[in-house]
């Protein structure tokens, strides 16, 4: 067990509690994002959610601002039973489980109505079974908005050619690095919570993200200018232990299973309006948003297709659902 895992092991005890007193089960779910994404305010509608199917028998204690650790931790403190739940973004989970790689394709969804026909459908579940192979159970998809590239001041990206040499932060994900590569830029892999500080003193060039994240996390204010390429949308998800799943009573997964439902079709909505609301409010703070003709990006990634063939019979599915 690596010394972070045991630290929580030890200092927050064990993950699955039942308080003989309450005959309450409480579980832990860890959250990257701060209490005013549109994820994280999905992540405590869960919660109550599963507090009142389950007739407050379970209940969901949420861990925010990546106080548990960033994704690529939190989702093995949840495949080692150390937390029980994660919300995590599509990018990262490819790491442990490939088929999510699909999602995380450059320009895979031709737009939202298409994204949700696949992903609520059978190619979608499809993939959530792919997880409990790797020791997890995952819930309906979550929208992680569409990212497009920002940069610092100095350096707007407002063509393809303009992207040639920068820095750009991204996902520590084979499919995200081999994007930013073929596009031309220098794809740099760092958690989420270096970002800031990195474009600040000049480690990075850029990012890539959504509106949402980009206001939350103030990325605007050292790195005014954001490109509209829209390159991803890949989907966020909740994922559990799967053991710890399996140990709960039949009527107990039933509720989180439903809760779960209810509160990724709510996070979709609310984080559709936060993405509008934020455009608004990062260019009342000075930054500067552009529109381009992204098909040279498209063209410039098309490439990257045929570099991950175990994805390519998925790929075929996906672009055939009407």
């Amino acid at each position: 067990m690596k010394p972070h895992i045991a630290l929580l092991a030890a200092g927050i005890g064990a993950s699955f509690l039942v308080h003989s007193a309450a005959a309450q089960t409480v579980l832990r779910l860890a959250e990257n994002q701060p209490e005013t994404n549109p994820v994280t305010v999905a992540m405590h509608r869960f919660a109550e959610l599963v507090e009142e199917y389950s007739g407050g028998e379970v209940v969901v204690q949420v861990f925010s601002g990546a106080q548990l650790g960033q994704e690529p931790e939190t989702i093995e403190q949840a495949q080692a039973g150390v937390v029980d739940f994660a919300r995590v973004n599509s990018v990262v989970m490819a790491n442990v489980s490939p088929s999510m790689g699909v999602f995380t394709l450059p320009y895979i969804f031709r737009d939202w109505d298409h994204k949700y026909a696949v992903l609520d459908g059978e190619i979608g579940a499809g993939v959530l079974d792919d997880l409990n192979d790797v020791g997890l159970v995952g819930f309906d998809y979550m929208d992680a908005g569409t990212r497009s590239f920002y940069t610092v001041a100095g350096k707007p990206v407002k063509s393809l050619d303009d992207l040639a040499g920068l820095k750009i932060r991204v996902q520590p994900a084979p499919i995200s690095i081999r994007m930013v590569e073929l596009l031309g830029a220098v794809p740099t892999p760092m958690n989420y919570g270096e970002v800031y500080s990195s474009l600040q003193t000049g480690v990075i060039d850029g990012a890539e993200n959504d509106f949402v994240s980009y206001e939350t996390s103030a990325h605007y204010e050292v790195a005014p200018n954001f490109v509209e390429d829209g390159h991803l949308s890949p989907p966020a998800l909740l994922v559990m232990n799967k053991a710890r799943f399996d140990a709960l009573p039949a009527e107990h997964q039933v509720a989180i299973r439903k809760a779960g439902k209810e509160a990724a079709l709510y996070e979709r909505e609310i984080m559709r309006e936060a993405n509008e609301a934020a455009r608004k409010a990062v260019e009342a703070g000075g930054a500067t948003v552009t529109e381009i003709d992204n098909a040279p990006f498209q063209a410039a990634v098309e490439p990257i297709y045929a570099e991950f063939p175990d994805l390519l019979p998925v790929i075929e599915k996906i672009k055939a659902v009407e």
